[in-house]
């Protein structure tokens, strides 16, 4: 039993249909545990985010879980950890919006594609961009942004929590979509940015809703807008980006990637276990804590979304003349 082919028991739990929780449908008794490899540090969004769906794989394959995170370099330590390992579907790469569809354009040593070089398993949760202002000397509004971004030279000030990152580059396609600017300053991390915004140093700031929503509860900063398609739990009353600059949707993201080659019936193995997690209540308010939202959806849905943001994010970097480093 122990000699038989990962694919051909997989081909065996897809004839009897989806496995429940708690039984063994990924692997044989005897191989190793599954790894997924995090390119951001323990203790942040990715990382936990990772590890709860994690949990949810453990208990779905029956098998240990080993979260590994590779932070740095723009993601390009994790995604190489990953890259050319054996296509079984027992190493994974759990990568945030950035390390997939910017890092390959702002990076000289960023020489991958995730579309060539990797399978897609599924889109796991996005955060919508915030749009937040200095409470006395920012705008009072996201329609008084947008005239300051179309009308002052240069553009009002706008933090971001680096450079390149999806907040900063959410500010460029914004500019880009009015024909207007903000004079982008970038930060070290968050927590630089948003206090520079809370002193007024800086005029506005985006970012993630995670950070930026307890300070806008507590009076410290002003909610603009929200770049999302629609109003979502716990944002009630914030105002969406596209009512002043139409299309302006924009997310960071985590996304699930095995090595290239691995088995289709694989793939949908992960893809089903990924999508069950989402539904599971703990995962789903643990996620909204941290200010994400489940996504899910079909394998040949992470495959859409993937090449719809890779488009995005590759044109707003182009116009933006942004140089690999």
């Amino acid at each position: 039993m122990q000699k038989r082919t990962l694919l051909s028991g997989l081909a065996c739990v897809l004839a009897l249909g989806l496995a429940p929780l708690g039984t063994t449908a990924l692997a044989q008794p005897g191989r190793q545990p599954i790894r997924i490899v995090v390119p951001a540090p323990a203790g942040s969004a990715p990382d936990v985010v990772a590890r709860l769906i994690g949990e949810q794989f453990r208990a779905r394959f029956g098998q240990p879980v080993v979260v590994e995170n590779r932070a740095g370099a723009g993601g390009i330590l994790a995604v190489n950890a990953v890259r050319g390992t054996e296509p079984n579907g027992t190493t994974l790469l759990f990568a945030q919006a950035a390390v997939v569809t910017v890092t390959p354009h702002t990076y000289k040593e960023g020489k991958y594609d995730m579309e060539r070089d990797f399978e897609t398993v599924g889109a796991v949760a996005y955060t919508p961009m915030l749009f937040v202002a200095n409470i006395d000397k920012g705008p009072k509004s996201w329609a008084e942004a947008v005239q300051l971004m179309k009308s002052q030279p240069g553009g009002p000030s706008m933090g971001n929590p680096t450079r390149t990152s999806i907040p900063h580059l959410a500010a460029e396609r914004a500019g880009q979509a009015v024909g207007g600017s903000f004079q982008n300053v970038s930060f070290s991390n968050t927590g630089q940015g948003i206090q520079a915004v809370v002193n007024g140093d800086t005029l506005m700031y985006v970012d993630g809703t995670a950070p930026l929503v307890p300070l806008v509860k507590a009076g410290r900063l002003r909610a603009l807008a929200v770049a999302s398609d629609k109003v979502l739990p716990g944002l009630e009353g914030i105002p969406l980006a596209q009512e002043q600059v139409p299309g302006l949707e924009v997310s960071g993201w985590f996304m699930i990637f095995a090595s290239k080659g691995t088995p289709r019936p694989v793939l949908e193995q992960l893809n089903q276990a990924m999508n069950a997690a989402l539904k599971t209540p703990e995962v789903v308010d643990k996620m909204r804590e941290l200010g994400n939202y489940p996504l899910g959806g079909s394998l040949a849905d992470a495959g859409d979304f993937l090449r719809r943001e890779k488009q995005q994010w590759a044109e707003v970097i182009r116009k933006s003349n942004l140089q690999p480093e």
